[in-house]
């Protein structure tokens, strides 16, 4: 095949569709599982759903006027996907339980040689990376976690078999999948405990059912439901000028988070545990209308001491105290920045991707990478969203893999790659602009930041910018190599 796309997601099954929009017809895609979806096949947990309105979060092409609710359930939005699939006829297209293990470019053949776990060997032209920042389990490394007796899983691994009914509960961590599952676990157990290391700023969410009225409107009314989209998109949008411009914008924001605590925890000493000392938006802003209810029940404490080790029996935190429990369940999200570095592709002239981001992942538009010709990726470096719908991000990214495409094919080409110099221009530019938003200047850690405190993953600014900029590849800023040229060649 010409094209290879890794994951099937909202990524790979967007790029898989523009493609065939696009007359491109010979590509795989790659699944790891047994299943599509991505995230939203992974993730299964009690109360799962998405918390950017549904209507928002889909492909602008493909609108959805049948959405139950205004924030969609994790079921609702798994169909949607498999509706695209049979719509667009991916099927013939997914490989599944196609694992990657390594990606070399061979400069000869002007190919990718992709490893499957199987010891297959596929050698496509370009491979389009749409493997997700939300996929790879982060689970902390605490002392004696092998000797705990009881279950233990991470929310992404839920364990469909737990019987939670009656029994004693462990939730590590207060995170945007936490803040779900924990209302749903506290109806079922005996006793739960939740340990926080740091508090999230919390809104209410604005959800509702949308009613048959509403979604028939939505479904023979021309225009209406597109109308609402970008209603949505527009108020959305609108909270980037806080995130990226100044944090002290951020205030109206904050004061709304700090009336939905008064409005539903009247004891001031847990007022003051879920209650941040940073700037909101600094970490990711979570929706939930049930979250501070549910610590206020007389079953549930909301533990604040760090732990210190695990036990066969329970947990221990750092004051002594032991907690014996049944089950432990880790809601402390994944490994974002890791999930894209760890993998093992080799570009031109051998170079390794944990080489050419020895100083910290990055990439030209967060979509190429100099030294690695063909090669495209969906959702990387500085492509994440603090404020709108990422399905908005990688619709903008496919764009720009279809105009790299469209380069290889109007210049007679075998390979594209990204210049050094433009990539670092523009992630200069990049960084600069990060220095004084709120995600570094909120007074935070988050996992929105590297090791070196320098943030890999947000984007800082108005996705429309970002549209605008990645529409079309501009010549001057990649190197093509011409069929039957043995080297690159610039404009």
């Amino acid at each position: 095949m010409k094209i290879a796309i890794i994951g099937s997601g909202f990524g790979g099954l967007g790029m898989a569709i523009q493609l065939k929009r696009a007359g491109f017809h010979d590509f795989v895609i790659l699944e790891k599982s047994d299943d599509l979806g991505g995230t939203w096949r992974d993730n299964q947990y009690p109360g799962c759903a998405c918390d950017v309105p549904s209507h928002m979060y889909s492909f602008s092409f493909e609108l959805n006027p049948d959405w139950s609710r205004m924030f969609a359930p994790q079921p609702e939005i798994w169909d949607y996907l498999r509706h695209c699939v049979d719509k667009y006829d991916l099927g013939p297209h997914l490989r599944f339980g196609c694992t990657v293990e390594t990606m070399e470019w061979e400069e000869t053949a002007r190919h990718w040689r992709v490893t499957l776990a199987s010891g297959e060997v596929l050698t496509p032209k370009a491979v389009v990376s749409a493997i997700g920042a939300l996929h790879v389990p982060s689970i902390p490394e605490i002392p004696g976690a092998e000797r705990f007796r009881g279950t233990a899983f991470h929310s992404a691994q839920w364990d469909p078999s737990a019987d939670l009914s009656g029994k004693r509960v462990a939730v590590i961590g207060t995170g945007a999948s936490a803040i779900q599952f924990i209302p749903r676990v506290a109806e079922e157990a005996g006793r739960l405990h939740v340990f926080q290391r740091t508090p999230p700023w919390i809104q209410p969410k604005p959800d509702f059912t949308l009613s048959k009225r509403v979604r028939r409107v939505f479904r023979h009314v021309p225009g209406a439901q597109r109308a609402f989209r970008n209603g949505i998109y527009w108020v959305l949008e609108t909270r980037a000028v806080g995130f990226t411009l100044d944090p002290r914008l951020m205030g109206p924001m904050e004061q709304l988070a700090r009336r939905h605590i008064e409005r539903q925890i009247d004891d001031p000493e847990l007022r003051a545990k879920v209650t941040p000392d940073y700037t909101i938006g600094c970490k990711r802003i979570l929706l939930s209308s049930d979250y501070y209810p549910a610590l206020t029940r007389p079953h549930v404490d909301l533990v604040t001491e760090p732990i210190k080790e695990i036990t066969e029996t329970g947990l221990v935190t750092a004051d002594g105290t032991a907690y014996d429990v049944d089950v432990i369940i880790y809601g402390t999200g994944f490994k974002v920045t890791e999930a894209i570095s760890e993998q093992h592709i080799v570009g031109r002239d051998g170079l390794k991707i944990q080489e050419a981001w020895a100083g910290g992942i990055e990439a030209h538009h967060g979509v190429t990478v100099a030294g690695f010709p063909n090669l495209f990726l969906l959702l990387g470096p500085n492509t994440g969203l603090g404020h709108n719908s990422v399905v908005f991000m990688i619709e903008s990214q496919v764009q720009h893999v279809l105009s790299c495409l469209c380069l290889l094919s109007r210049e007679n080409a075998e390979a594209i790659e990204a210049r050094p110099e433009a990539q670092r221009r523009f992630n200069d530019r990049l960084q600069k602009r990060l220095r004084r938003a709120v995600w570094n200047e909120g007074g935070c850690t988050s996992w929105y930041l590297d090791e070196h405190g320098v943030n890999r993953t947000l984007w800082p600014g108005f996705t429309f910018e970002y549209w605008a900029r990645t529409r079309r590849a501009r010549r001057e800023d990649y190197d093509l190599t011409p069929a039957g040229a043995g080297k690159p060649v610039r404009a």
